[in-house]
């Protein structure tokens, strides 16, 4: 299965995988599609820079991404200290009695806590920007808006495209206007940040709106082969997938991982909630008593970004590490439901493109 982002990225499958693990990153890459690597995690680039060398000599010659959180728009910000003044007493407080309603243990002696929110702030993005530039990487993939000018022009320069997710069409034309390469048409069914209009009505308006000038890929909702067929059908050249990968057996990040397994193995696709008690911005997370707090009367207004990430920093941190999995602070789209199941990258790659050349096959024979 091959369409013209194959060409344009160098790469055998028009499935792009979006994750925060450089290994399950480089396994998809690896499978023939393009792993890109969320740096949002990296509070210091230099930790940055190691992962990226390893990612040069892990995927085999093969393309790979990285995927940054930085707006057009360069917001107001300070040392986290400073920020942290802005944070309502009362917001904090509202964190630390949930947490012991919520029986979570306080983090073990001598673990960080609270710095969290670095690889949040624009100046953190931009050196991750820059420490990207240093190597071979494909792509670079902004998930809250176009980058700012002078990052397109020298990711350009530099021989690499620049992606942009929308969740409207004037989004996407704003994207096309301020050069972006390829357009992620990221529906309502997306895990992580996500917009308010469903993927089978925003595909085909993006599609038809900059489908001429800019390559369209599907994001929201895709999890199996059909669901690939569909997005191509709908005017995508391509897919965009996150969530699929977090069952993955390549992806480890910490040694809470088997807490965070347990809930998305148990979630069904009623299971989570957009809500911008995450990040500050709407983000569409596993629904849980964590969330659950969140929503109950006299519950405060979640913080602007980057705020509230200050805010819920260590919190999530507890959370991860309690053992708990109906508390976990996890994005994931719709498609957990689906998600039943871990196994490796490879052979959920070969399960996708199986399904959907039958799909494809089957719907060519519909005359």
């Amino acid at each position: 299965m091959r369409t013209t982002l194959c060409e344009l990225l160098g790469i055998e499958h028009p499935i792009v995988g979006f994750t925060p693990s450089e290994h399950v990153a480089a396994a998809i890459s690896r499978a023939g599609g393009l792993g890109v690597l969320g740096c949002v995690r990296f509070n210091d680039p230099a930790e940055l820079d190691a992962v990226l060398d390893w990612m040069d000599a892990s995927t085999g010659g093969r393309p790979y991404g990285v995927d940054v959180v930085m707006p057009a728009r360069i917001p107001a910000e300070g040392a986290p200290p400073d920020l942290g003044r802005l944070i309502p007493p009362g917001h904090q407080e509202f964190v630390q009695q949930t947490l012991v309603k919520l029986g979570v243990p306080p983090l073990p002696d001598g673990s960080p806590a609270g710095d969290g929110v670095l690889g949040w702030l624009h100046s953190v993005a931009r050196q991750h920007v820059e420490v990207a530039l240093a190597h071979p990487a494909r792509l670079i993939a902004s998930a809250l808006g176009s980058p700012p000018p002078d990052i397109i022009a020298r990711a350009h320069v530099g021989g690499m495209l620049v992606a942009a997710l929308a969740g409207k069409a004037e989004h996407a034309r704003r994207h096309v206007a301020a050069g972006v390469d390829i357009v992620v048409a990221q529906g309502y069914e997306a895990g992580g940040h996500t917009g308010e209009i469903a993927s089978m009505v925003l595909v085909p308006e993006i599609a038809d709106a900059v489908g001429a000038q800019a390559p369209v890929l599907a994001a929201g909702g895709i999890g199996c082969g059909r669901q690939i067929a569909a997005a191509l059908a709908l005017g995508a050249v391509g897919v965009w997938m996150g969530s699929a990968w977090l069952t993955t057996e390549e992806y480890a990040l910490s040694a809470d991982v088997a807490t965070m397994r347990a809930a998305l193995l148990a979630a069904t696709s009623s299971d989570t909630v957009r809500s911008r008690i995450y990040s500050g911005k709407p983000a569409r997370l596993l629904k849980n008593r964590w969330t659950e707090a969140w929503a109950e009367p006299g519950a405060p207004p979640p913080l602007p970004m980057p705020l509230q990430n200050l805010l819920v920093s260590e919190a999530h941190q507890r959370l991860m590490r309690s053992g708990q999995p109906d508390v976990v602070p996890m994005p994931v789209g719709q498609i957990v439901g689906r998600m039943n199941e871990v196994r490796p990258v490879a052979e959920l790659m070969s399960d996708l493109l199986r399904e959907a050349d039958e799909t494809l096959a089957r719907l060519g024979s519909l005359r």
